[in-house]
């Protein structure tokens, strides 16, 4: 039995190992990402509102919807947890702070700019 020869260079459909990819159907990821809007405080309508759903019976406070870059949304978070004493997260467009704040929060962001109500029970 003879030696098995290898083809150097590649493969037979091309020698370029970098991308592999087969279909795009938008062209370049340049095309795919979208400018965040970024509205100033004054131009949110924000609502602060208390569940319980899916949180294994924990109470929580929701904010939001926002309309900013998520590295805004981080340093308010930051600010509110704390001012509240409390951990929390920041979800796409909304913020959630662990425990009842309903109205210290309301008093906070009011004097921040945000324009917000009270919703829900």
């Amino acid at each position: 039995m003879g030696k098995k020869s290898k083809a150097k260079g590649g493969d037979s459909f091309g020698s370029s190992r970098g991308d592999r990819t087969v279909y795009r159907e938008f062209g370049n990821d340049a095309a795919l990402e979208r400018p965040q809007p970024e509205k100033t405080p004054a131009e949110h309508d924000l609502r602060i509102q208390t569940s319980r759903k899916g949180r294994g019976g924990k109470t929580v406070t929701l904010i939001g919807p926002f309309e900013q870059r998520p590295e805004t949304l981080k340093t308010l978070l930051k600010e509110l947890k704390a001012f509240c004493g409390t951990g929390g997260s920041a979800q796409e467009d909304r913020l959630e702070i662990q425990g009842d704040h309903r109205e210290k929060l309301l008093l906070k962001l009011t004097a921040l700019g945000y324009p917000a109500k009270l919703s829900g029970g």
